[in-house]
């Protein structure tokens, strides 16, 4: 290693440097043969593709360098060749609409290393792909140390007892530690690499941030504002006046300029009153009737406040069965039905309510979300399919009349963001109603909660309101953090699950 350092520079490759670059590739590469590229190929590889040819200059002297391209990676299978991969070494693969950053070549020279040089180079080979939205990186591999075992085991056996550590390979070992991940083994992948028995291991890097282009006028929102509406019970007069108060809070929350508008479980319980006289089972029979309405209503200001709307739970009769439901309502007037799946003891005793059958995901401009209606919270399994299908957001409306009810669906909801790697946002009712039976009193605590890593909060809360008291609260979430957390947390529970000997699924 030097010994004075007064200068490091990260610098694109320029065609002055072609010589340095010349006796660098042919040290490292003694032991193959045609070890560099000709100044022809270098000057071209710059042309096309300036900004993916970098080196790294210690006191102005080059110790490492990094050379890539841009293919198209659907036009070649995962058999490729360095052959192929380069057009036969000329780079007419190089394709600036590409989709994929292919590497060409990485190296430190050997009296830089132990400066961990190369991680510089691939961490801009990361940014550069960012940079240019593609889906990831893509290279082959060396096994130089695969010679002093192909006797006895197979490429395959040596990738995975250097993934265990059993055999140490310095270049695989770097590579697999930078976060690119192998994928296969490729034969006769570069002719004369007899170290590696002319195979290597073909390893990709994925992009998180990769957004697919849309030939529609639209963004994709990665910081999302949540507006919760912790909801008061009071007596209304009619259905007219009950959504008085409910557009009164989405103007509320758009005005803050909200993404998102979360109301509670059976929000539009008051309107029982008028039916009190009857049994409960036929009352919430009777409250049925208003949903088609209200959902109709809600599609309407989810439109003219530009905001999504999540319409907490309502009674709906389907086939003469009753069951626990909400709408999901975008500003772009579609709406989507989502289901309470485990009624609770007492919604079954009742009032004869049905659990539902559908589970899913739902596609946003703010990112995919799923919806469990309070008591789902508490069964883990439901809030795993969500996640599996790729959910940012958890939505939880919820009603609960007691401390210890609350505290079942609050501690669960925060449980299900740091399992799942997502955002909990719950959202209850408070207040009495003294002239609906089984709905008498009220209590909640509405709250945003976040995994638990460095970018969250410590606790995993990142807003709650105040206990037992009519009011919204808004919150911002960020949904890249949920990327970062997935590749680089500290512990990262969606990717470690052992699913080689579990898994959950949906019938």
């Amino acid at each position: 290693m030097i010994k004075t350092i007064e200068n490091i520079e990260l610098q694109y490759l320029t065609i002055d440097d072609y010589q340095a670059l010349k006796q660098a590739m042919i040290e490292i590469y003694a032991n193959m043969e045609n070890t560099y590229w000709e100044e022809s190929q270098i000057l071209s590889l710059i042309k096309k593709f300036p900004e993916g040819q970098v080196v790294i200059k210690i006191n102005g002297e080059l110790a490492g360098c990094a050379l890539s391209i841009m293919v198209d990676y659907d036009k070649f299978d995962d058999t490729h060749t360095y052959e192929d991969i380069t057009g036969n070494f000329t780079f007419s693969t190089h394709n600036k609409e590409g989709d994929v950053l292919y590497g060409i070549d990485v190296f430190i020279k050997s009296e830089y290393r132990g400066l961990r040089l190369g991680r510089r180079l691939y961490d801009y080979r990361k940014e550069l792909c960012e940079t240019l939205n593609l889906k990831g990186i893509v290279f082959g591999g060396r096994m130089p140390n695969y010679h002093k075992y192909s006797e006895t085991i197979s490429p395959k056996e040596y990738l995975e007892k250097v993934k265990r550590k059993e055999i140490n390979d310095p270049v695989l070992n770097f590579q697999i530690s930078n976060d690119f991940h192998p994928s296969k083994i490729l034969k006769g992948y570069l002719e004369g690499d007899a170290n590696s028995g002319e195979f290597a291991v073909l390893l990709e890097w994925d992009n998180i941030y990769y957004q697919k282009k849309s030939k529609k006028a639209s963004t994709k929102k990665t910081v999302v504002r949540l507006g919760l509406i912790q909801w008061q019970m009071r007596l209304y007069k009619d259905l007219e006046e009950l959504m008085q108060q409910a557009e009164y809070f989405v103007d509320a929350v758009s005005a803050y300029r909200s993404d998102f508008a979360l109301f509670p479980e059976f929000f539009n319980a008051p309107l029982m009153a008028d039916h009190n006289h009857l049994p409960e089972s036929q009352a919430i029979r009777e409250l049925a009737k208003f949903t088609p309405v209200i959902v109709q209503k809600f599609s309407e200001l989810a439109i003219t406040y530009n905001i999504n709307i999540i319409s907490g739970s309502m009674p709906e009769l389907k086939d003469g069965l009753l069951y626990n439901v909400g709408y999901l309502c975008r500003r772009d007037g579609t709406t989507e039905r989502y289901e309470k799946l485990h009624v609770t003891p007492d919604e079954a005793k009742v009032w004869g309510m049905q659990g539902g059958n559908q589970i899913k995901t739902f596609d946003t401009d703010c990112g995919k979300i799923g919806v469990l209606v309070c008591y789902d919270s508490e069964f883990p399994e439901l809030s795993r399919i969500l996640a599996e299908e790729g959910m940012d957001i958890l939505f939880v409306p919820f009603l609960t009349d007691t401390q210890n009810g609350y505290s079942r669906v609050r501690h669960c909801a925060q449980a299900r963001a740091i399992e799942n790697e997502c955002y909990v946002a719950i959202a209850g009712s408070v207040g009495n109603l003294p002239k609906v039976n089984n709905m008498d009193i009220q209590y909640a605590q509405s709250m945003v909660f976040t995994p638990c890593d460095f970018s969250f909060p410590a606790n995993g809360i990142k807003a709650e309101a105040t206990t037992n008291t009519e009011m919204i609260l808004i919150a911002d979430v960020d949904l890249d953090l949920l990327k970062d957390l997935n590749q680089f947390g500290s512990v990262r529970n969606l990717k470690d699950r052992r699913t080689d000997i579990f898994e959950v699924k949906k019938l």
